[in-house]
């Protein structure tokens, strides 16, 4: 679907914007250094992981994600953020598919099989939004949880090539009202409680996790259109400025 732009002005009191359609979060931030993150999943880190901090994650880079439990751990490894079906004859063959849709994730060619088999968490820090003004600039916000713990969203991966590297996508589900008055999408936020049953840990049933995340869980605010540019970096790129 294209670009396409529309007016919003809740749940942000006495806000208007024009909030931009494009993908979904398509750039997030890492600031927990690895170890304490492998500690919150009681996970064992591979060896190459991802530097950290990083204010500025962008598509196709190595994240961290977490994989289910082998004998008694999970695992953190490195994965491209940017799921490459098999069928691709290079990582670049098709369209860049950094998130799929939980509505048609049971149902599409590229998602079906890793929305059964091969569930991942990906944890951020945050993530950027943007919304496009009257004027055609575009508008970056920065959402991060409440309570200052990491977002833990809902992902899929996929081995490809006779290397079998590792790619990765976040689910998107419809946006809630806090997000709605940026972006139509949402990344699926699973908290604690949910980890074992989207890693496969805990039975059947995970279709069901993937919701709109509680009005409760997110902040936003406005930062530097610095962060616009891909090669941008550093802390200041999540400091809040005025609407």
């Amino acid at each position: 679907m294209g670009s396409r732009l529309f007016y919003v002005c809740q749940p942000f009191a006495k806000m208007r914007c024009w909030a931009y359609i494009g993908p979904m979060c398509g750039r997030s931030v890492l600031t927990t250094p690895i170890d304490a993150m492998a500690q919150l999943f009681d996970a064992a880190p591979a060896n190459a992981m991802p530097e950290v901090p990083n204010y500025n994650v962008c598509p196709t880079t190595d994240v961290p994600v977490v994989l289910g439990k082998q004998e008694s751990r999970r695992q953190m490894v490195a994965m491209r953020w940017g799921f490459i079906p098999k069928w691709y004859k290079a990582p670049n063959d098709g369209p860049l598919l950094i998130n799929a849709r939980a509505e048609t994730i049971a149902e599409k060619p590229a998602f079906r099989t890793a929305c059964r088999e091969r569930r991942c968490l990906l944890p951020v820090d945050g993530f950027y939004e943007w919304t496009k003004g009257p004027d055609g600039a575009r508008l970056p916000y920065y959402f991060s949880r409440k309570d200052g713990a990491p977002l833990v969203f809902a992902g899929i991966w996929q081995p490809w090539g006779p290397e079998a590297m590792r790619s990765c996508a976040m689910v998107t589900v419809a946006a809630n009202e806090t997000m709605a008055a940026v972006h139509h999408r949402m990344p699926v936020i699973l908290e604690p409680e949910d980890w074992p049953l989207w890693l496969g840990e805990a039975g059947k049933g995970a279709a069901r996790l993937m919701k709109p995340a509680a009005e409760t869980v997110l902040k936003c605010h406005r930062v530097d259109p610095a962060v616009n540019s891909n090669r941008a970096k550093g802390p200041l790129l999540i400091a809040p400025i005025a609407a």
